[in-house]
């Protein structure tokens, strides 16, 4: 009889490239994420947040800078098709029906900011991921992740919160008099 024989306790798969995998997929969701984050900025220019989204697209680079920096201190390589792959998706998520044909709709701007709310969550648990194994492996910043990990908690806060805000203003209809 096996030890260790419970389906919880053994790990279904053992093959060391699903970690490259896995941190290439978030890489290139990275990569979507800042060019919709650049995007979403330029859209609220001159709003009363827009500082607030600034800021947001500054964190959002610096962290595709640090998921490449534990990528390079695990010896993952990065798959530059992956991260094409998520600059396209990016693109394409522009050519939506959303009302509007050659102009930019209101709509838009709740879209965008939902969109970016789940980017910010899959980074989050690609950050909670990585905090596990730096339990085991010396070669992660365990105090950095669990940072990063309250950094993405926040990010999301902050983007619910601008979200609901400008879908309250864009999908609430107008009073009639």
């Amino acid at each position: 009889m096996e030890m260790n024989s419970h389906p919880s306790t053994r790990p279904e798969h053992s093959d060391p490239d699903l970690l490259g995998i896995y941190l290439n997929d978030h890489l290139a969701g990275a990569a979507a994420g800042v060019e919709l984050v650049r995007r979403i900025v330029r859209a609220h220019r001159g709003r009363d947040y827009g500082p607030q989204l600034a800021e947001l697209a500054r964190e959002i680079r610096e962290d595709r800078r640090t998921l490449r920096a534990c990528m390079e201190a695990l010896g993952v390589r990065r798959l530059r098709s992956r991260t094409v792959l998520g600059w396209t998706v990016e693109r394409l998520g522009r050519l939506k029906l959303n009302g509007r044909v050659l102009s930019r709709s209101p709509l838009s701007d709740v879209l965008e900011l939902e969109a970016m709310r789940l980017g910010v969550e899959g980074k989050g648990a690609c950050w909670r991921t990585l905090h596990a194994l730096a339990r085991t492996d010396g070669r992660l910043d365990a105090d950095q992740l669990e940072e990063l990990v309250q950094r993405a908690r926040r990010q999301s806060q902050s983007l619910e919160a601008l979200r609901a805000q400008v879908a309250g203003q864009v999908l609430t209809p107008p009073t009639a008099h």
